[in-house]
């Protein structure tokens, strides 16, 4: 017996998920998600694309609650990919024509995305069959390059389970995938901006460089009877800065959207991905943020989003 089958055994759910799809060819090869701990990121995620497929389709009134349950049918990527024009019908019911379609979409995606076959990861079946992993990749892709300002958690990572059926049984393979880039690599690709020399060569003035922004904070929600004295603190959990937004573009945010008294780390995540997706669509946000510096008070990734609001708005003040 291969010494990783019994790793498997102790993963139920992966196991029936690759028994019961009729996956019994001798050599095939399925790769998954290893459902074995909570994974905050990945869940960051999830919800993080699922808002923002909502968002996007929400003139369409199609409502997404399920990225695997709801994507593989082919229909709602075709309403996402709507720039593109697609000869496929809208609605196909049969197994057989919800194949075609997602052939036909991905065919089209890779084409767009300039990618070879062997660079994807992501395939008919694989998408058809309510692969998460599959799904979450196609997804990454075509946000990035459809919505490139879109700050996308980074550094989620899963842990797999490759299986792979053989004449003496099921053999399997562990391994840890990235989903969205490395937060690592990123930074170490990225030259130092003007906060990263005041944070190095000029920590004199930080405290200058902090009270410019608070004041221009607390002139703006001050309106709304609030006070900032704090920036570690105070804009963790996403509250001001989307009160902030909302003031400063001019346009009310429904209390439905947000999180007005976050209870979790992940309310308090839901609320500044908002905000940064906000402050990109308003063309104001041209560099990664990680949502979770800003959840854990991170002074640098603060002061940054603020300095892109406090830059363009006194300038119009000026």
């Amino acid at each position: 017996m291969e010494p990783d089958f019994l790793n498997a055994v102790t993963l139920p759910s992966t196991l029936d998920r690759f028994l019961t799809d009729d996956v019994t060819t001798k050599g095939e090869k399925r790769k998954l998600i290893k459902q074995t701990s909570n994974n905050p990121k990945l869940e960051e995620l999830k919800l993080f694309l699922t808002e923002w497929i909502n968002r996007t389709l929400k003139e369409e009134h199609i409502v997404v609650k399920s990225l695997e349950e709801d994507l593989y049918d082919g229909l709602v990527l075709h309403h996402l990919l709507g720039s593109l024009k697609l000869d496929v019908d809208k609605i196909a019911l049969t197994e057989k024509k919800q194949r075609q379609k997602l052939s036909v979409i991905l065919e089209a995606v890779a084409k767009c995305l300039q990618l070879e076959e062997r660079q994807l990861k992501w395939s008919v079946e694989s998408i058809l069959g309510k692969d998460l992993l599959s799904t979450l990749h196609l997804l990454v892709a075509i946000a990035k390059h459809f919505e490139p300002t879109l700050a996308l958690p980074p550094n989620v990572q899963v842990e797999t389970i490759t299986i792979e059926t053989t004449s003496g049984g099921l053999k399997t393979s562990n391994a840890v995938e990235y989903i969205t880039e490395n937060k690592e690599n990123i930074e170490a690709q990225t030259k130092d901006d003007a906060f990263d020399e005041l944070f190095n060569c000029a920590p004199d003035k930080l405290d200058a460089v902090k009270k410019a922004l608070l004041q221009f904070v607390d002139q703006h929600v001050g309106k709304l009877g609030l006070n900032v004295k704090d920036i570690e603190s105070q804009f963790s959990d996403g509250v001001i800065l989307l009160l902030l937004i909302g003031q400063l573009e001019g346009y009310f945010l429904n209390l439905r959207n947000f999180f007005l008294t976050p209870g979790s780390t992940m309310e308090m995540l839901h609320n500044v991905n908002l905000a940064l997706e906000l402050l990109a669509e308003g063309g104001l946000l041209n560099f990664p943020v990680n949502s979770e510096d800003i959840v854990n008070g991170d002074t640098k990734a603060i002061m940054r989003v603020l300095y892109c609001l406090y830059s363009k708005y006194r300038a119009k003040e000026a």
